[in-house]
């Protein structure tokens, strides 16, 4: 009972999934009521009284019309089958009896029935048994207050409560059939089924003594010591350890729940499956993966979700909502104190939460050291910030990003007010730095190049365009707002604004990504590429500015703090 423990670790709180999880088990269905036959076959083969010890008859005893009284030691044979009994009113004529008294009917070698009374017609080769009622057949005991057992057709039924119990399980109901012939068991209303791993509330049951397989219909619960299944239709075989549920079933552990279409489940291999609007939630981490296809193998730990894959964090504010063809789960050093996963979104991923969204063609998230790494034109955006690169990895800490770095190629841009100008950073590569989810501080180091438009603080007006090259940047932000900026010594040209040379105003590599951004949950599912020219190239270094006043003003900086 461990898949959904094994497999709550996926994604974003380290917890998630799947899978899966079905260490559990579900039950049979056939219809209701008792079994409707064809005209009944009749027998005119007579009962034989084989023994009793004293045998009266009085025809004008009106308590016995027609009766012989037989008492001590009474034995009958019928077709195959013998019943012995204290006393009995044998009505030789109508081809019956009445018999009292450890009533003990037994058929062959493998059917024994046993009750204080019991009548039996021998036309119809049926007989009804009441009063502390036992069958027993091949290691099935049923037992009830009243049964009547048909042996033409080897069915026995009760209609007023009864219990049977085999090698694994006890059922019990108000109604219930089993064959003798087919040794298959139907029970009616208020069943219950318990053994030592589970127990099942359902209104109809129909079991297999002879292939351990059971399948209940209808509204069920199956309590297990660690989880519930709640179901309509669902089956078990106990020798095979295959559990199939059906009908929108749900598994219950504790915070964490799974419902699907259909679900299954091997013990002995380990694997489960789900098809179809499957939905795992972790209501304890916060988080939920959904999609139409889900396996496990718990042994291993592996898990796969496919089929319109989403995962959502809901622990934060806002909910993350992640979408990728593929997610896969690894688990390392299993069933150890020192067991982590990695789990791994393919391809064409992408990412909405109000406040930040992104793409990548892949996704590795490690619970190891709580870093996800987005590999392949990664794009993250953060209202009108867009940060891209070769490789992003984000840094985790309860759940909350703590940092971000940008590897190869790096490419930070913002978005002025009047959607026309844009401040750039261009690097080698790039960190960035939050507090409580909020970015706080950002460093370029390496062949850094950024233009800047400083703005009037009254009115908002662009002032100039500063373009500066240097080895590395640190900018510094609060409440959104870029506070300061440090640098070590650095080369510059600060452009007025009616002043600039064509080109200057774009860093090479520049691109806004807003097409392909999403723009909601449900945009996620909406894949769109980038266009041919703004897939990311082989860069060169850079030269440094040449020192001359010409398209408008050089300065040279020794170092240090810039103040705004």
């Amino acid at each position: 009972m461990t898949a959904l423990n094994n497999v709550r670790q996926i994604f974003g709180g380290h917890r998630i999934i799947l899978m899966v999880i079905l260490c559990l088990f579900g039950l049979c269905a056939m219809s209701n009521g008792p079994r409707k036959h064809k005209r009944r076959k009749t027998t005119d083969e007579r009962i034989y009284l084989v023994h009793a010890d004293v045998l009266m008859y009085d025809r004008f005893d009106p308590n016995t019309p027609g009766a012989q009284v037989l008492k001590g030691n009474v034995q009958f044979r019928h077709k195959g089958a013998t019943l012995r009994c204290d006393s009995a009113f044998f009505y030789e004529t109508e081809n019956s009896f009445e018999a009292f008294g450890h009533v003990r009917l037994v058929q062959g070698d493998s059917v024994t029935l046993t009750s204080e009374k019991a009548y039996y017609d021998g036309n119809d080769q049926m007989a009804e048994a009441r009063h502390n009622v036992v069958l027993k057949h091949r290691g099935t005991t049923l037992y009830t207050d009243s049964l009547n057992y048909d042996r033409l057709y080897g069915v026995g039924y009760f209609f007023e409560g009864g219990r049977m119990v085999d090698k694994k399980n006890v059922l019990v109901s108000d109604w219930g059939e089993y064959s003798t012939d087919t040794r298959k068991a139907i029970f009616n209303y208020d069943v219950t089924l318990r053994n030592e791993d589970f127990t099942i509330h359902t209104d109809t049951l129909h079991y297999d003594t002879r292939t351990s397989v059971a399948h209940v219909v209808g509204p069920s619960r199956i309590i297990s010591k660690e989880s519930t299944i709640n179901t309509t239709s669902g089956f078990y075989n106990s020798n095979t350890g295959q559990t199939e549920l059906f009908g929108r079933s749900k598994v219950v552990n504790e915070e964490k729940e799974i419902t699907a279409d259909s679900l299954f489940y091997n013990e002995k291999s380990g694997v489960s499956e789900g098809f179809n609007k499957v939905v795992y939630v972790d209501k304890e981490n916060k988080n939920s993966l959904e999609c139409d296809y889900f396996w496990y193998n718990e042994n291993i730990g592996e898990a796969m979700a496919t089929k319109r894959p989403l995962m959502k964090d809901f622990s934060q504010k806002d909910t993350l909502y992640v979408h990728s063809d593929t997610i896969r789960l690894y688990t390392y050093n299993i069933n150890t104190d020192s067991v982590f996963r990695t789990a791994h979104c393919y391809y064409k991923v992408r990412a909405y939460r109000e406040d930040v969204q992104a793409v990548c063609d892949s996704l590795v998230y490690n619970t190891k050291d709580s870093c996800m790494t987005m590999y392949r034109d990664p794009i993250v955006w953060n209202d009108n910030r867009q940060m891209f690169g070769e490789k992003i990895e984000v840094f985790m800490k309860d759940s909350t990003v703590e940092r971000a770095h940008v590897i190869g190629q790096a490419f930070s841009a913002e978005m002025l007010r009047d959607s026309t100008h844009y401040n750039q950073v261009s690097s080698r590569e790039m960190f960035a730095y939050f507090d409580d989810g909020k970015l706080s501080k950002t460093e370029a180091i390496g062949n850094v190049r950024t233009v800047f438009y400083p703005m009037e603080e009254k009115d908002s007006s662009i002032i100039m365009l500063n373009y500066l090259e240097t080895d590395t940047i640190r900018m510094f932000l609060k409440a959104g707002k870029l506070q300061k900026i440090w640098t070590p010594k650095a080369e510059g040209t600060a452009y007025p604004m009616s002043q600039i040379p064509p080109g200057k105003d774009f860093l090479d590599g520049f691109a806004w990504f807003d097409g392909i951004r999403p723009v909601d949950k449900d945009d996620i599912f909406n894949i769109r590429g980038k266009k041919e020219e703004e897939v990311l190239k082989p860069q060169t270094r850079h030269e440094a500015p040449l020192q001359r006043i010409k398209d408008g003003i050089v300065e040279t900086l020794k170092g240090g703090e810039i103040k705004l």
